[in-house]
């Protein structure tokens, strides 16, 4: 499987994966231009993809599932809080309604929803399994059994590295918008995040990807710098760290 993040943050959040020229999306929360703008730089064909996964309604996940869906007559896959909680498309019969744990197959993937805490009627996350797993875990509030069974079994992990505590705590957000970044239905701290991966990851992991990175609470540098100082505590665990910013990253292969 190869995996770029076209986009990660709070202006927008869109994962590419590809597996033998089958493509899925989850999260199109950037315009269809820039989709198909930034498939373009990675020599990426857009007709190969072939389903759109949305994790919740939040409008930096799904600003451009709409005109995308359409454009591309793709199938939308969201759980049925997340669609009625939202505007996903016109064009109903592209919306397909998936329960917590359901498996969808694509083209020698299988796509499995599971729960997470966040402040949205419905949300998932997503695991994406071949003969590897890759798992996409970002908006989380705090570290449940679900995002932990599959940081265990993954040998790629994409993880939310929303901020960091101290410039959340002494930065320009009103209290009532800190309180919920920081709570149980907000967002992962860079602590908390690296924290997760040295205490549940297995040797199997061998890529990280610090996503959805806050640009008024955090840094790439501190993000960066705060979950490599953790897993020195891991011997046995020694994946290779990365970034996903606003912009694309290359395609990654495992």
């Amino acid at each position: 499987m190869k995996i770029s993040a076209l986009a990660s943050g709070s202006s927008g959040n869109c994962f590419y994966i590809n597996n033998h020229g089958t493509g899925i999306l989850v999260d199109v929360g950037i315009s269809c231009k820039q989709v198909l703008d930034r498939l373009a730089l990675l020599n990426e064909n857009p007709t190969k993809i072939k389903g759109i996964f949305i994790t919740h309604e939040h409008t930096d996940h799904i600003r451009g599932v709409d005109v995308l869906a359409r454009k591309l007559n793709l199938p939308i896959f969201a759980t049925k809080g997340t669609a009625k909680n939202c505007f996903l498309c016109s064009d109903e019969n592209l919306i397909n309604t998936i329960k917590d744990n359901e498996i969808v197959r694509l083209g020698g993937m299988e796509i499995q929803a599971f729960s997470k805490f966040h402040d949205a009627a419905q949300p998932v996350s997503y695991t994406i399994r071949n003969d590897k797993i890759i798992s996409i875990i970002t908006d989380i509030g705090h570290v449940c059994k679900n995002v932990i069974e599959n940081v265990k079994e993954s040998d790629m992990l994409i993880i939310e590295s929303n901020h960091d505590l101290n410039m959340l705590e002494t930065g320009p957000y009103p209290y009532f918008v800190k309180k919920r970044i920081n709570s149980e239905v907000g967002h992962l701290s860079n602590l908390h995040s690296g924290l997760c991966v040295l205490e549940h990851a297995r040797p199997r992991l061998k890529n990280v990807m610090l996503a959805h990175l806050s640009e008024i609470n955090n840094t790439p540098e501190l993000a960066f710098n705060t979950f490599n100082s953790l897993m020195k505590e891991r011997i046995d665990v020694n994946p290779r760290v990365s970034l996903s910013l606003r912009w694309p990253t290359g395609l990654f292969s495992i």
